[in-house]
């Protein structure tokens, strides 16, 4: 070979090692459901976790609401195509616990990984929900909160009403509603997002009323539907259907769709989301507090504790050993304290590790900023109960809309409320059976 033919060799060899594209970073796809100042935190928590190391690319894709983002999870991995991590609301835990293949536990990806993880070091509240009853984490706990009731101090000014004692019971909060309505607030006294978690989910456990049978299905999928023979339940939604009567009360959907109405200040009382905040923060222009949910103060130990809201992360099954040491680095990194306290204070949304709370405590963070660790105050207030732990029921986004459907009909003065609430109950054990049917197969 010539010297010359040597020399062009090297320069072809080394062109091509040139043109060789730079070792590629295995793409970590994360599906979600957040929109507005929330989105903007996922989109942010990808950035950052992106630009900390060469090898992963976590790809944040928003897919719609909660139940769409569900929805399109199963379909996608039905057809092969799943997202690596899966934004799941607290509603559909049963239905993602009980696809087998479909999903690979947490407690079992961070093993496999060879990544630090201790399940105590999380919040035993939020953990709970997310775990078997052997204490094994099935998904990652992210955007957790619980439901409080955020109210209008401007309005309450203008109303009469004291700003800073606001209404701690449901009688309490009906007065406040008519004295706004009265002050000028004549579309909506008060109202809440999420009907059924606001007036069944929450109602129950804050009242220590159990919703079914099996430790509200904690227990099993052939948990029997039984909220409705609870006088509690009937008082109360007796109640709404007088108070939207009345123009007090003002129904504002079966999702979060009706919270602009609170910031917009149409609504000065609205119990939704402490996760809220966020929105709450960027457009309410008016000051603003929040406060623990209402309770009946007849009923015996109310209020007992708040469950659980939000949602969690879950690894779709079927993937690569590499790509899922990826995603137990990006639950690492989530989980790190530092980066909790953040997520924390600035969205709203629950610290998820027991060092991240105490943190935030200690600095002294919650003296000027009270809002935010009202949720953790009400998940805390009492040892949970059997009825008041949390609920598993499969297929609950179909029985979410079906106790919409039977709150709407009272509401609306198409049915008694005790016929409302048994329809509820009946059409919901329907739904609880179809789904025991098709999980034990």
């Amino acid at each position: 070979m010539t010297v010359k033919s040597r020399i062009l060799m090297s320069v072809a060899a080394f062109a091509l090692a040139g043109a060789a594209p730079a070792l590629a970073q295995t793409e970590i796809q994360w599906w979600h459901a957040l929109t507005g100042a929330n989105n903007d935190v996922v989109v942010k928590l990808a950035e950052d976790f992106n630009a900390s190391q060469k090898d992963y690319k976590v790809v944040v894709a928003y897919k719609g609401s909660y139940p769409d983002t569900l929805n399109a999870g199963i379909a996608a991995f039905r057809a092969g195509t799943a997202p690596h991590i899966l934004q799941v609301f607290e509603v559909g835990t049963g239905t993602m616990m009980s696809a087998k293949g479909a999903i690979k536990p947490v407690h079992e990806l961070m093993k496999d990984a060879g990544e630090t993880f201790d399940p105590k070091a999380y919040l035993p509240a939020i953990t709970g929900y997310y775990s078997t009853a052997k204490g094994e984490m099935l998904s990652m706990p992210f955007n957790s909160s619980s439901m409080v009731m955020w109210y209008n101090k401007d309005a309450f000014k203008k109303a009469g009403l004291n700003p800073d004692a606001p209404p701690k019971t449901w009688p309490e909060v009906f007065e406040a509603g008519r004295k706004l309505k009265a002050a000028g607030f004549d579309k909506c006294g008060f109202t809440n997002a999420w009907a059924p978690w606001a007036n069944i989910e929450q109602f129950g456990a804050w009242h220590n009323i159990p919703l079914s049978t099996k430790v509200n299905g904690m227990d099993g999928f052939d948990a029997v539907l039984n909220f409705n023979e609870n006088p509690t339940f009937l008082k109360h939604w007796t109640n709404l259907a007088e108070l939207q009567k009345e123009g007090v009360y003002s129904y504002s959907g079966r999702t979060n769709t009706g919270e602009g109405r609170f910031t917009s200040g149409e609504c000065p009382i609205m119990l939704t989301s402490s996760g809220f905040f966020g929105n709450v923060r960027a457009n309410a222009k008016f000051d603003w507090a929040n406060a623990p949910m209402p309770y009946y103060p007849d009923v015996a130990g109310a209020p007992q504790n708040s469950i659980i809201g939000g949602a969690s992360l879950w690894v779709m099954g079927g993937k690569k050993p590499d790509e899922y040491k990826g995603v137990a680095k990006f639950f690492t990194f989530l989980s790190n304290v530092d980066r909790q306290v953040k997520l924390h204070t600035e969205s709203g949304y629950l610290p998820i590790t027991k060092a991240a709370y105490e943190k935030v405590k200690a600095s002294g963070f919650y003296k000027d900023k009270p809002y935010l660790e009202t949720p953790i105050l009400e998940l805390t207030n009492k040892e949970p109960t059997d009825a008041s732990k949390g609920l598993r029921y499969g297929s609950l986004v179909q029985i979410r809309d079906i106790w919409s459907e039977e709150l709407e009909a009272t509401l609306n003065g198409q049915k008694s409320p005790k016929a409302a609430l048994d329809a509820a109950a009946e059409r919901g054990n329907q739904m609880l059976r179809q789904f025991e049917r098709t999980a034990s197969r």
